[in-house]
């Protein structure tokens, strides 16, 4: 079967996705931020799925996931906030978890409902690759998800290597070892990093994500690979200038 992640990934030019955290600023927003974000010009979303304990996440990303849940956000209200978002938007879809929320709701159950709503993939950070193997795979092909891992500057070649050959869509190439949100732009170990990834030749296009923020950054970023993910950048950015403003931000990205 077709996924909209390849399609997306095959065409020229790179790749701007932005994670955006469900039910923020208030919970009804969800919908209102994706079709903003299209409408801007993004080329593919991650919904975050927000959590109690997010740990790959930084103060910016848990702020608004604790603001979420409070909201009334969930795995069940998600999913009931996407009903019918394929007849709006048409661009690629992921969700951004952790796995224990995907284990509450029950993981075959979890991804039939994305299947039935027209989500394309899946992010957990905290879902390892040997359990995914050996437990999981299955079901994300039967329902057409592609499983999505993340590497680190630490990530050993060996490691990276049969990740490649697990996946089938995009490596998430996390740009430092820390947390989501830093501040400085790209400095020379960045770019050898980006640079030392890209001449793996690995059979799946590279995004980066952590620590894009601004057209500059998304320029190095993209330098070696296909595109970038801007998370905290742009939930900073929404939360001060609210859903209005979302057009002026994607514009400072990608002009």
């Amino acid at each position: 079967m077709n996924n909209r992640i390849n399609e997306k990934l095959n065409k020229e030019g790179k790749i701007l996705s932005i994670y955006f955290t469900a039910g923020f600023p208030r919970l009804e927003d969800t919908r209102k931020v994706m079709l903003s974000l299209q409408k801007a010009g993004v080329d593919m979303l991650e919904i975050g799925l927000p959590y109690s304990d997010p740990l790959a996440d930084g103060p910016t990303i848990q702020e608004s996931s604790t603001a979420a849940l409070k909201n009334g956000m969930s795995s069940q209200k998600l999913f009931e906030q996407l009903e019918g978002i394929r007849n709006e938007i048409h661009i690629p879809l992921i969700v951004m978890g952790y796995f224990n929320a995907m284990l509450q709701f029950g993981v075959e159950a979890f991804c039939k409902k994305c299947f039935e709503l027209g989500i394309d993939g899946i992010i957990m950070p905290d879902l390892p690759l040997e359990i995914y193997q050996k437990e999981y795979r299955g079901i994300f092909e039967k329902y057409n998800l592609h499983n999505i891992f993340l590497i680190t500057p630490q990530t050993s070649q060996e490691r990276i290597r049969l990740m490649d050959e697990v996946s089938n869509s995009f490596i998430y190439m996390v740009s430092s070892a820390s947390t989501t949100g830093s501040n400085a732009g790209f400095g020379k170990e960045h770019m050898q990093y980006f640079e030392r990834i890209a001449k793996m030749n690995l059979k799946n296009k590279l995004v980066v994500g952590f620590g894009i923020k601004d057209e500059e950054t998304f320029m190095q970023a993209t330098k070696f690979t296909k595109g970038s993910i801007i998370g905290s950048a742009f939930i900073k950015h929404l939360s001060k200038n609210g859903i209005k403003s979302i057009p002026d931000f994607v514009k400072t990205i990608k002009s």
